[in-house]
């Protein structure tokens, strides 16, 4: 018996910013775009692990108007959990992802657990954290 991550959500205020985000700063590709009663759903996803989706909808997108309501506060406060990539050159993509416009949280740094990394923030205000495994 296997199990493994198919998607993820990712709470966002503007479905087409964030895909300005996901898909023109990081490179993801859009997999899916659903709509339902005035609501989208749009799926990115990277080549390098097929199969694992990430979700963007807003706060109100399949919810009631008290767990939107709800949604839409911790997004606004910032405090949504992170996202974390990895990629193989964290300070070429720190640059594609800056030249987008991005807000940079942190500038590429070597971490004292291991990493090299960086940090931003979507177009909603969610932290995304770009990671390089060390050379071994």
């Amino acid at each position: 018996m296997t199990i493994s991550l198919q998607f993820t959500n990712v709470t966002v205020t503007d479905v087409d910013e964030s895909i300005a985000f996901y898909s023109g700063a990081l490179g993801l590709d859009v997999q899916n775009d659903v709509g339902s009663g005035g609501h989208r759903w749009v799926t990115v996803g990277s080549q390098a692990q097929p199969g694992l989706g990430i979700v963007l909808s807003t706060p109100y997108a399949g919810r009631s108007q008290a767990d939107g309501d709800a949604l839409q506060e911790l997004l606004t406060k910032g405090v949504l959990p992170l996202l974390v990539f990895r990629t193989d050159n964290v300070d070429a993509m720190f640059e594609a992802v800056r030249a987008s416009g991005a807000e940079v949280l942190q500038e590429p740094m070597d971490q004292q657990w291991g990493p090299r990394d960086c940090a931003f923030r979507d177009p909603s205000g969610n932290t995304v954290r770009i990671s390089q495994t060390p050379a071994a």
